[in-house]
């Protein structure tokens, strides 16, 4: 009597099950909420929000400087009249306009 040996019905499931158990966690691992896509797109914004808060703490020094140049204890006269000329549309007597 000849017996041929073929592996189990059972023990192959259970090696197709390992490999997809370990695909999933690949998966989820390179892709998931928590995977390195993720965390990658996570440090760019971060990256991003930190180059916008030294912009925005660039312009909030700048508009300091320019309150206190414009302040009761400290005024630039040449910040007033460039101000009043902005805002004011005022010109000088001896000054001509073109639009």
């Amino acid at each position: 009597m000849i017996r041929r040996s073929r592996p189990q019905l059972g023990a192959l499931f259970y090696f197709l099950g390992m490999i997809m158990l370990g695909l999933y966690f690949t998966f989820a691992a390179v892709q998931g909420d928590y995977g390195l896509f993720k965390r990658i797109e996570v440090q760019a914004t971060g990256q991003a929000l930190v180059a916008e808060l030294a912009s925005l703490e660039a312009e909030v020094d700048r508009m300091e400087n320019l309150s206190r140049r414009l302040s009761d204890t400290y005024l630039d006269l040449d910040l007033l009249d460039q101000q009043a000329r902005d805002v004011l549309g005022m010109i000088r007597a001896d000054e001509i306009v073109i639009r």
